[in-house]
């Protein structure tokens, strides 16, 4: 595997293999569903124009999801082409199902639009496999964008497998953004889904409002990476009562069975931290067999700080 060629590239693969480098849901559905809208007209144009025939294009559905979802739904007999770019081995993952390849390979052929096709329950002819490619290329094509939001894929797209090569084939783990485009004539109609690395898309539409000087990367930039994966981790909680203020001398004095007095208002000052970083003052209590603890409100250093200076 080659290593990338700058300090920011080297960043962005260490941040995509640790977190798989996903950001807010809201914000990567609201940047997948623009480009795929933007490049649905495009898209019709250009299948109108090279099958000579009506085939309807549909957006019909954006989401989140993992790269390696893109077959999840497509059933035996699919199409599948991965294309890269400068960033990125597998910039972006194209999976036609088989009723959608049908449906092209008779539009091509000159079907007739009111009679429904023959489902394909085999793996795909090479014939096939060239109309399934030929619609790959005109979908990256219309996707990849132009200037600063260009995905600057390498086109033109590999040609597409099917059969064992296809389901064989392993598509690398990540956060991507899936879409999925709806072809259909009168009578029939499948799906080709599209999945995009979240990295890729956020980056090639962040713009330079999210970039600070020198291509550094800013605070709303690493927010937007992390804040997905870190909110779904999990931190051990620990609640901590305060005993009362002792001096060395009395802790020396100390022996096994002794009996340690709370102070008059422990209960209502309990502590709440993870990580050995305390985050809420807390109030200890009761409900039923359980212990509990209520929280009061957040802790401020700041004021604990000046309270630890005063005399006890």
């Amino acid at each position: 595997m080659t290593s990338p060629g700058s300090p920011s590239q080297t960043r962005e693969l260490i941040i995509e293999r640790l977190v798989g480098d996903s950001g807010e849901a809201a914000q990567v559905i609201g940047a997948g569903r623009g480009m795929a809208e933007r490049a649905l007209p495009v898209l019709q144009k250009a299948l109108a124009g090279e099958l000579g025939a009506p085939v309807s294009v549909d957006l019909q559905v954006v989401e989140v999801g993992r790269v390696p979802e893109a077959r999840s739904r497509a059933g035996d007999a699919f199409a599948l082409s991965v294309v890269s770019s400068p960033a990125s081995a597998d910039a972006m993952t194209l999976v036609m199902d088989a009723q959608a390849v049908a449906v092209m390979v008779s539009a091509l052929f000159g079907g007739d639009p009111d009679q429904p096709v023959a489902p394909i329950e085999r793996d795909l002819s090479q014939i096939e496999a060239d109309v399934a490619t030929t619609v790959f290329q005109e979908v990256a094509t219309a996707l990849n964008g132009s200037g600063k939001r260009s995905l600057d894929l390498r086109l033109p797209v590999p040609k597409a497998m099917s059969g064992n090569d296809a389901r064989r084939r392993v598509l690398r783990d990540g956060a991507a953004v899936r879409i999925v485009y709806g072809l259909s004539t009168p009578s029939d109609s499948g799906t080709l889904t599209v999945m995009i690395p979240q990295r890729l898309l956020l980056s090639a539409r962040s713009g330079e409002a999210a970039t600070g000087e020198g291509g550094e990367a800013t605070e709303f930039d690493w927010r937007a990476r992390f804040s997905e994966e870190v909110m779904r981790s999990t931190v051990r909680l620990e609640a901590t009562m305060p005993l009362a203020r002792l001096t060395l001398g009395d802790l020396a004095a100390f022996e096994p069975g002794q009996v340690i007095e709370f102070e008059e208002n422990a209960q209502i000052n309990a502590r709440l931290s993870a990580r050995d970083k305390t985050l809420f003052v807390c109030e200890f209590g009761k409900l039923g067999q359980n212990y509990t603890v209520r929280i009061s409100h957040p802790h401020d250093a700041g004021q604990d700080f000046i309270d630890g200076l005063l005399p006890g």
